[in-house]
């Protein structure tokens, strides 16, 4: 398997990343309902992966998004110059102090413990970064004379309203006349389509996306839901597949697609909120690659692993190693963004690299 890349000295960024980021509040060790106090983070499920590849990994990135000017926006923005990721491509649009016209994107999230899952409550709608549209955003600028080796965006943009379904229409097209890899993480979430048209328009906008990718990820319900792929043993009600019922979904998906050059899907065997079996497989050549397996994992807080798998795969991959050891990069930092709170990664190169070599979790002195 080869991914053609940019030279990195055409291009002034490895990788951008279009998407919505929210200021999230994390009530700690409590519940949002109940809580006197929160803690501020910023995350989005496009931006954590740009965000991964810059502070584990030391690839220099930045991301494509918007935000209402105001002191909201602000201290998003602090947040993702303290994260090292480049703030020269976010579209700022002017506050009318009410939020009317746009406003910035809140997510309270709660970690959930033991038998008590996690909860995510959104308040997104009318956000700046939802009002974008074709023609907003200079591509030929951003592909042609910046340079970009690697676009990553997802299904939770697309699905923020009719026009950043077509943006990202846009982004991919352009991405593919420059000749930069793009990745796509499918991320279906029935409440985001509810709105617009549901399931059939989800599979209708991702089809379409899907022509232009060569690095798809997704788990079972987002390749059946989004691209309407069924595999025998697939239905709506499945949580879990079997590895044979993966192979059939990847297979399928390849065959829909032949222009996916990766697929890669994480496996999650949910025990407990706080205990899950994590691994992933990422297929390319023709063979399907399975990662290293990290059984009863302690998770301290879920949200934001699998964009994190999401980095460490694009990570490998950007750096030539093969898919077989891309994918443990993968899981590796999944796991270990698992361990810390708020979205994003606290991890570094030399612990995702200790994982991957099975070295235990000893003190370090």
């Amino acid at each position: 398997m080869e991914l053609k890349l940019r030279p990195k000295e055409e291009c002034m960024f490895d990788e951008i990343s279009l998407g919505e980021i929210m200021l999230r509040l994390d009530p700690g060790d409590g519940r949002i309902k109940t809580t006197r106090s929160f803690t501020a983070w910023e995350g989005g499920g496009e931006y954590n992966v740009a965000r991964g590849l810059r502070r584990c990994f030391g690839l220099k990135t930045a991301v494509v998004t918007a935000f209402a000017d105001n002191e909201v926006g602000r201290l998003i923005e602090d947040f993702i110059m303290q994260g090292g990721v480049d703030t020269s491509l976010i579209k700022w649009f002017p506050y009318d102090g009410i939020g009317r016209n746009v406003r910035n994107g809140i997510n309270f999230t709660e970690r959930g413990y033991g038998i008590r899952g996690a909860v995510g409550v959104s308040d997104r709608g009318n956000t700046a970064v939802s009002k974008l549209q074709p023609g907003d955003i200079d591509w030929d600028y951003i592909f042609g004379t910046l340079g970009v080796r690697w676009l990553h965006t997802g299904g939770i943009f697309a699905a923020l309203s009719e026009t950043t379904a077509q943006l990202v229409i846009e982004a991919v097209k352009a991405a593919k006349k420059y000749g930069t890899i793009v990745s796509y993480d499918l991320n279906y979430r029935p409440s985001l389509w509810k709105d617009i048209g549901g399931k059939e328009k989800a599979r209708e906008v991702n089809k379409e996306i899907a022509k232009y990718i060569d690095v798809m990820i997704g788990n079972e319900e987002d390749f059946t839901a989004c691209l309407g792929l069924e595999v025998e043993g697939n239905d709506e009600n499945l949580k879990e597949l079997n590895l044979d019922g993966y192979y059939k979904m990847i297979e399928a998906a390849t065959k829909a697609y032949p222009n996916f050059k990766v697929v890669a899907t994480t496996l999650r065997t949910v025990k407990t909120a706080t205990v899950n079996d994590w691994s992933a497989i990422c297929w390319a050549d023709g063979k399907v690659h399975k990662g290293i397996e990290l059984p009863g994992l302690e998770i301290f807080d879920r949200v934001g692993g699998g964009d994190s798998f999401a980095s460490g795969l694009i990570y490998g991959l950007m750096s030539g190693k093969p898919a077989s050891e891309a994918v443990n990069y993968g899981v590796a930092h999944g796991a270990l963004a698992m361990t810390t709170p708020g979205d994003t990664s606290m991890a570094s190169l030399k612990e995702v690299e200790n994982i991957i070599g099975g070295k235990g979790a000893r003190v370090q002195r």
